[in-house]
């Protein structure tokens, strides 16, 4: 009856405003949502078209009521006041619409956008906006007279906003002692298509106001979007498709206009929290091109811990605020062999100094990106002995090596980073890429679950496809997005397809799952399983021979590297022969690890025991690898509990 009710009070105030000639706007938005394949919009293809769509009858003619009351004190009373309440009318919206879900655990209506997406919701949940639900009307505006309480009691001087373009600001000549800016995260973020979510609703209760239109043109009845400055190749600006160049050019001439409205002697703070690096180096592109100088680079806790997309996943727990400074005109051109000189020593200095201060992870790799660039972005140029210019892409392709090797000097110990190969590493590939694939993932305490990898904080342009994903349906492992993994191995020798093919990862979708022990057992042990290799083991070892000689690792007198890592391992007659296809499983000392692993989860006591003995005589790398994986598994991991369990084995 209620609904009835509200679809016919709705359906009334519709004819109202068509008998009066349509005169304004429709009281309920009847502007279209962006098209179908919009980076982060879902809900067109369930036959949601335009953003009135997105609310129920109840809802609808709630917010129309609400807005008369507001428009008509904007028009005859205090506007400051209206616009408060319209901005606590368009909080109510986010958790009252038939996208709002009901969180279980708190027992409330959860608002829509827990990211930076319009996902589709198979159910939803409804609450009185006027009573007291979880953010009713009341509410919303407690929250805003507790921040106009705060600010009122800090702030001496009242501010402006002005909406303008940043590639041409309004402000004149070093008018500015502070230059500030939150910039767009390249392709991660359809800013402008989210933000019409309220402006819809604010246009209505604010009729005619000023900001509440798009200055660049007036037919546009939504957000400004022609200008706006974003990675998405389905867009155009001008005729020239918003590409990668679009967002570096326009970043570029945000920047230098930056540059231009700040003091000779002021600072500028730029935020970051996108974890690809394509999207980090088109923003230091920007900055590069707009002639700024990078001082420093602090991780600054700004994210909710409890948020969506913090919860199991490798979203950034931080965001990254770089320091800068206008970069003198009469700078010098660098020398290419210096900057390289410098480089390892002051990411190893920062390295240190976050990690003690209890920075981890991915955040840890981008807070050091701004120290490394403050020694390339102070000098006009950097050429080579032979006079070649060196671009950003070609020294960020140092960087990345450098803080990946530094980093595996700290999960490694700094003999093991510094032994053969050029500082690659002394144990094999996989151990290597293991390490520094957990080592990024400590960002999270809980380390992430392989079904809602992010790039940090944005979604992916598939992030919220998982809401059609049956429960239980994630795949189980830790995960990363596939660039952060390949900029960490590629500098460092990593063949990550050769490690796809040898079961210790896998990518689909632009993420990689490094793959859980459980998983690996078949690769190891073939279709006997780990009970037929124990068996033989502890036949070998009771009978005195060398327990593991010829089938968990290869002959010992080969010591060349490659036969090390590559000699397929003798598992016993009867293996599926379809194994023998899949490289050398067992050969090296991260499998070895799995192994021992493996017997722990099995009860296989004497078997394990064996292969401890055996390990402790063939050298250090065994326990070495398998104390650095114990500190970077996450805590609460399967993994983490079988190797604290197998390490308790260990002969002393």
């Amino acid at each position: 009856a209620a609904v009835r009710a509200a679809q016919a009070r709705l359906a009334g105030i519709l004819d109202e405003w068509e008998r009066g000639g349509k005169q304004g706007l429709c009281p309920v938005p009847d502007e279209p949502l962006p098209p179908i394949g919009t980076l982060g919009f879902r809900v067109q293809r369930y036959g949601m078209l335009r953003w009135g769509d997105l609310f129920t009858a109840r809802q609808k003619a709630s917010f129309v009521l609400a807005n008369r009351h507001i428009g008509g004190s904007f028009r005859h009373m205090n506007s400051g006041h209206a616009e408060l309440l319209a901005f606590a009318m368009d909080k109510v919206a986010d958790f009252n619409c038939s996208l709002a879900r009901w969180r279980a655990s708190n027992e409330d209506i959860g608002d829509l956008f827990g990211r930076q997406a319009l996902p589709i919701a198979w159910d939803f949940a409804e609450t009185l906006p006027f009573k007291q639900a979880y953010v009713s009307l009341d509410r919303a505006v407690s929250h805003i007279s507790e921040v106009l309480n705060q600010t009122s009691k800090t702030v001496s001087r009242k501010g402006d906003a002005q909406q303008a373009d940043a590639a041409e600001h309004p402000l004149p000549d070093q008018a500015a002692a502070v230059w500030f800016t939150d910039p767009p995260y390249y392709d991660a973020i359809p800013y402008s298509d989210l933000s019409d979510f309220f402006l819809v609703w604010l246009k209505r209760a604010l009729p005619g106001h000023p900001l509440l239109r798009d200055p660049f043109d007036p037919a546009n009845p939504l957000s400004p979007k022609t200008r706006e400055a974003v990675q998405d190749e389905t867009k155009t600006c001008n005729g020239r498709v918003k590409d990668r160049a679009f967002f570096e050019d326009t970043m570029g001439a945000a920047f230098t206009e930056g540059r231009r409205v700040l003091n000779e002697d002021g600072i500028g703070s730029v935020v970051f929290a996108h974890k690809t690096t394509e999207g980090w180096e088109a923003l230091l592109a920007g900055m590069i091109r707009g002639g700024w100088t990078i001082t420093g680079s602090w991780p600054i806790a700004t994210e909710m811990g409890t948020r969506l997309r913090a919860r199991d996943s490798a979203a950034l727990a931080t965001s990254i605020h770089l320091v800068c400074r206008p970069r003198p005109d009469d700078a010098p051109v660098g020398d290419w062999a210096v900057v390289l000189r410098e480089l390892p020593e002051r990411v190893g200095e920062w390295m240190e100094r976050l990690q003690g201060e209890g920075v981890r992870g991915a955040d840890l790799v981008f807070a050091c990106i701004g120290p490394a660039l403050e020694i390339f972005s102070r000098y006009a140029q950097v050429e080579t002995a032979d006079g070649g210019e060196v671009g950003l892409p070609a020294y960020l392709e140092r960087v990345w090596e450098v803080v990946g090797r530094t980093a595996l000097e700290n999960v490694l110990g700094a003999a093991e980073a510094q032994a053969r190969n050029g500082l690659a590493g002394a144990l094999e590939e996989d151990a290597r890429l293991t390490a520094l694939f957990l080592w990024t993932l400590q960002a999270t305490d809980a380390g992430a679950d392989a079904g809602d990898a992010g790039d940090g904080g944005p979604p992916s342009r598939d992030a919220d496809e998982d809401d059609e994903t049956p429960a239980g349906g994630k795949a189980q492992g830790f995960a990363l997005v596939f660039d952060v993994v390949r900029r960490f191995a590629q500098p460092l020798g990593i063949d990550l397809p050769k490690w796809e093919k040898k079961r210790t990862i896998e990518t689909k979708k632009g993420v990689v799952r490094l793959l859980p022990v459980a998983e690996r057992a078949r690769h190891l042990f073939g279709a006997r399983g780990a009970q037929a290799v124990a068996a033989r083991l502890e036949r070998e070892a009771a009978a005195g021979t060398d327990p593991l000689q010829g089938l968990l690792f290869p002959d010992r007198q080969e010591t060349a590297a490659v036969a090390v890592r590559e000699r397929r391992p003798r598992y016993g007659d009867g293996d599926d022969p379809a194994d023998e296809r899949s490289p050398a499983p067992g050969a090296t000392t991260l499998d070895r690890v799995h192994t021992g692993m493996l017997f722990q989860a099995g009860g296989q006591t004497n078997a394990l025991h064996a292969l401890l003995k055996a390990e402790r005589e063939r050298g250090p790398d065994f326990l070495r690898l398998s104390n650095a994986l114990s500190a970077l598994y996450p805590r609460g991991s399967e993994e983490k509990r079988l190797l604290d369990a197998m390490l308790l084995a260990v002969p002393r």
